[in-house]
């Protein structure tokens, strides 16, 4: 159940309104004008709250929740008790994702952390900056010169937006956070502490390690969030781009000149070395490592905490270190199980 201190619900919705968004259709019998004020999980669900299921381990709190209506795929509807409101959904987690935001708007984005509207007393905005109105700026925020805003924004207390960095509408930036050398779209959030635009590693290696000027940009389309204490480094000579749509983690290391494209998913501790390339709706698990220079096909999957060292065609399922196909992988893993097996018997026969 959400704490209504942090996210108060706005109104709630009738079960016809549920049913509207989810696709589904009431069971006879059902009130489709009964009021459902909350969500909450399975097991903690009350009488005038929504749940969801679409995962066969919860096949018994679902057996047992005292949820008002409960969004199901249409294998489980069975099992939904006879005081809940059986929603039959093809997707019922996405469902509840979009229903979940109508109950409580304020949570689908970072407000002012000052409940600030304008320019909060304490915020440091250079003249030559220009702020469309309806921006929010909260204290100790620094806006460099020549910066520009879009409305809809909130800038987090202690963020510093940098000369000439460009923000589009309904952005969310969040306290702490730092933007340098960056272009940002529309409805971008950056999480608290992140880290955009700074120095790429760049050196030319030598007997003392000579600094190569970093003179390009991170460009940010639209739609894509950035998790809190991400770095992004600005390109070397070309830009650093992050695709439209994506979405990157928590603690994400970002090289320069690294191409992202649209609809990408990178999760906590990836590293991406620099001059890398990932093609559209590619997906990254925790902790992989991908080496410079590289491309990673359209669709492809890598598994957490693989390394990546050469090139992924499009559509392809990789993990292991090096990272190889998962068939080649598995086959690895269970020859090197079946190896260590066969030691420890041959071990244990000696002893004998």
């Amino acid at each position: 159940m959400s704490d209504p201190i942090f996210f108060t619900a706005a109104g709630g919705l009738t079960l016809a309104e549920v049913a509207a968004v989810a696709g589904a259709t009431l069971p006879e019998g059902a009130d489709p004008d009964f009021r459902l004020g909350g969500a909450a999980p399975l097991e903690s669900a009350g009488p005038g709250e929504l749940a969801y299921m679409d995962n066969a381990r919860y096949g018994d709190a679902l057996a047992a929740t005292r949820a008002g209506a409960c969004l199901v795929s249409p294998r489980f509807a069975a099992r939904c008790p006879a005081g809940t409101v059986s929603l039959i959904s093809r997707d019922p987690y996405r469902a509840y994702a979009v229903l979940l935001g109508r109950l409580h708007p304020d949570a689908l984005r970072p407000g002012s952390q000052f409940g600030a509207r304008g320019i909060a007393p304490g915020a440091h905005v250079h003249p030559d900056a220009r702020l469309e109105e309806g921006v929010a700026v909260d204290p100790g925020a620094v806006i460099g010169p020549g910066a520009e805003i879009g409305t809809g924004t909130v800038i987090g207390p202690n963020a510093v937006i940098g000369p000439g960095v460009r923000i589009g509408r309904d952005c969310a930036i969040g306290a702490g956070t730092t933007l340098s050398h960056a272009l940002l779209g529309n409805r971008v959030i950056v999480h608290p502490g992140a880290r955009l635009g700074q120095d790429g590693f760049g050196f030319a290696m030598g007997a003392s390690h000579l600094k190569v000027p970093q003179i390009g940009r991170v460009i940010v389309q639209d739609d894509v969030e950035i998790g809190a204490n991400t770095t992004i480094d600005r390109g070397a000579s070309r830009d650093t781009v992050i695709g439209e749509g994506t979405k990157i983690d928590n603690l994400v290391q970002i090289a320069h000149n690294v191409v992202i494209g649209r609809h990408c998913v990178i999760v906590s501790g990836v590293g991406i070395s620099g001059s890398t390339t990932l093609e559209d709706y590619v997906v990254l698990g925790g902790q992989v490592g991908v080496v410079g220079h590289l491309r990673i096909g359209r669709g492809s999957q890598i598994a957490g905490s693989s390394n990546v060292n050469r090139d992924v065609p499009p559509g392809s399922r990789w993990g292991g270190t090096p990272a190889k196909p998962v068939r080649a992988w598995f086959r690895e893993l269970t020859t090197l199980a079946r190896l260590a097996e066969r030691s420890g018997k041959d071990a244990a026969g000696e002893e004998s």
